[in-house]
């Protein structure tokens, strides 16, 4: 399934393209910062929910930067956020695209993680500098920069195949079921609170603390974390695991959308 997956991506790369394009387009339409909004937003959500957390409720993680902790559970919830909820809307949206022509119908909602990702990499800029920024007194708490950085990238692309493959379930799921759109909207809310984005595991009863090792998302951003925050490598189980959480959501949004989609044509 794979291969051919890999096979009509390269064979669709011109459409792939104008899709993402006309996402960006559309996005970006009318904005004078345009494409800028992508390193400010991070930017300003950071600012504000730093002031709220650590000034405000006075959340602090023990031993480590609280900006930098929280920034980066921010970029990669917003990232899955972003990326699952674009999928699910895409193959509903591009129903007349559809029915014109033959269109492996996978490629709506990979394209659209694809756009979101583009975007999440642009986020990466001020996520960086706000690292470096650390040894000029931002925070109080150096975050250190080593070899173990090479391993982000495998991370953040587990983190794309989970959000891939809940995409292509959730944007099965959507033609069939169109509440899924009210529904995901509440999961992913409770789902954001159920992750510690901004707050530190260590507060939660044992356990809750058990519990969040079943948590995708926990695990993703766990791992990045442990690089940024502690100069370690995450541990060979955590990167296995989170190698597992990636590609087999992937294959089972994969499977469940290839026997479904002979199906959607008749709930046009």
């Amino acid at each position: 399934m794979i291969k051919r997956m890999l096979t009509n991506f390269k064979k669709y790369s011109f459409l792939m393209s104008q899709l993402i394009s006309r996402d960006f387009k559309v996005k970006y339409k009318r904005s004078v910062l345009g494409i800028l909004w992508s390193l400010l937003n991070p930017l300003l959500t950071m600012t504000v929910m730093t002031i709220v957390f650590s000034q405000m409720f006075k959340f602090q993680v023990e031993g480590v930067n609280y900006i930098v902790y929280l920034m980066t559970g921010i970029i990669m919830f917003n990232y899955f956020n972003g990326a699952s909820s674009a999928a699910m809307t895409s193959v509903v949206e591009n129903f007349s695209l559809i029915n014109k022509v033959y269109i492996p119908k996978y490629i709506f909602p990979i394209s659209k993680c694809l756009f979101v990702g583009i975007d999440f990499l642009l986020t990466l800029i001020p996520w960086l500098i706000i690292i470096l920024l650390t040894y000029f007194g931002l925070g109080d708490h150096i975050c250190q920069i080593n070899i173990n950085y090479i391993l982000l990238p495998y991370i953040f692309l587990c983190l794309f195949l989970f959000a891939a493959g809940m995409g292509l379930l959730l944007s099965c799921i959507s033609v069939f079921l169109r509440d899924i759109f009210h529904i995901y909207g509440i999961i992913i809310t409770l789902w954001n609170y159920l992750t510690p984005v901004f707050y530190s595991i260590e507060i939660l009863p044992d356990f809750l603390q058990k519990l969040m090792k079943f948590n995708p998302l926990y695990q993703f951003i766990n791992c990045a974390r442990s690089i940024v925050l502690y100069g370690q490598a995450p541990n060979l189980t955590h990167l296995v695991i989170i190698g597992i959480m990636g590609f087999g959501m992937f294959t089972i949004g994969g499977l469940v959308f290839k026997s479904k989609q002979d199906k959607f044509i008749y709930y046009i």
